[in-house]
């Protein structure tokens, strides 16, 4: 079939369908967990969320709500991931950028003993200490399972991960995992300054934990990273594919067919989470009859990973 006079074939167009899904609803629950447990009792778990919370209670404007905070952070932050990071990294997370502020607001306004007879006012349940814990496990659970679905889609939340990546990409030798735990850390510290309770701020990081468990365990088992191989005999197009749209390497192996006894050749490559979606469009979009494996990886040191 052609779209806006391309041709596209069917299963790539559903693919393309299922993995917009997943960013959509994977954002949405990002959303709600924020919105309802997250935002009403001041749990600082890193993110934009977390700025925002901190932001809020800084900034003497009543005009100036969380939710628009976390718009203009959103926008802010996109604009700046599309300058500094590329149209690669923009088009990513422009799903999550579109369809997160809006539903943020629309969640947060659940969280009112007016709508749906009270049933998400929490902050108003008669034990108060129960409906924080019960508040920090399931944000950090929601907030997981939307990140994990949305990196499944292939799509990125972008937020703080923008800042984190520019400091990775300014400075070389700070990895940008270390950049992540950095802005996310230090979002967190601010907040237990800024929110002046001990017991609040250490649930935020009890949310953060949850959501880190939540995500590794949705997506396969719990593994960062992945070894996958491939055997095809488009590998040359495959291999160069993988190194210009996803800028990872590839190891080239010779192997040889058990039953059959050919002689082909196998790709290996690592990637991570993040890249799952986009491995699998290059190699069905090169060859849908490819053999591939993909493994969990206990450790991958060495250039472009953390030793």
């Amino acid at each position: 079939m052609k779209i806006l006079g391309r041709e596209v074939s069917r299963e790539k167009l559903l693919n393309t369908l299922k993995n917009t899904l997943l960013v959509i609803v994977g954002t949405a629950i990002l959303a709600f967990g924020t919105a309802v447990f997250l935002i009403p009792f001041d749990l600082v778990a890193g993110g934009m969320s977390g700025i925002a919370i901190v932001l809020d209670k800084l900034i003497p404007f009543e005009w100036l709500t969380v939710d628009l905070i976390i718009t203009i952070e959103t926008w802010l932050l996109f604009i700046l991931g599309a300058i500094f990071l590329g149209r690669g990294f923009a088009a990513k997370t422009l799903l999550s950028t579109i369809v997160y502020p809006p539903l943020i607001s629309l969640f947060m306004k659940l969280v009112s003993p007016d709508v749906l007879s009270g049933y998400f006012y929490l902050v108003g349940y008669e034990f108060a200490d129960v409906a924080l814990l019960v508040a920090a496990v399931s944000g950090g659970a929601l907030m997981g399972a939307g990140c994990a679905l949305s990196f499944l889609g292939g799509g990125s939340t972008g937020g703080t991960d923008v800042l984190a990546f520019m400091i990775s990409k300014a400075v070389p030798k700070f990895k940008s995992s270390y950049a992540v735990f950095t802005v996310d850390a230090t979002v967190v510290l601010l907040g237990v300054f800024v929110i002046g309770d001990m017991i609040v701020s250490l649930l935020g990081v009890v949310a953060v934990f949850i959501s880190a468990v939540v995500i590794d365990k949705i997506f396969l088992g719990g593994t960062r990273a992945f070894v996958c191989e491939i055997v095809s005999d488009r590998y040359a197009e495959i291999n160069r594919q993988i190194i210009e749209k996803m800028q990872r390497t590839t190891t080239v192996i010779e192997v040889l067919g058990g039953y059959s006894g050919e002689k082909k050749k196998m790709l290996k490559v690592s990637f991570t989470m993040r890249e799952y979606a986009s491995l699998m469009s290059v190699i069905s979009g090169c060859d849908r009859g490819a053999f591939v494996t993909i493994h969990r990886a206990h450790e991958i040191n060495g250039e472009g990973w953390t030793f």
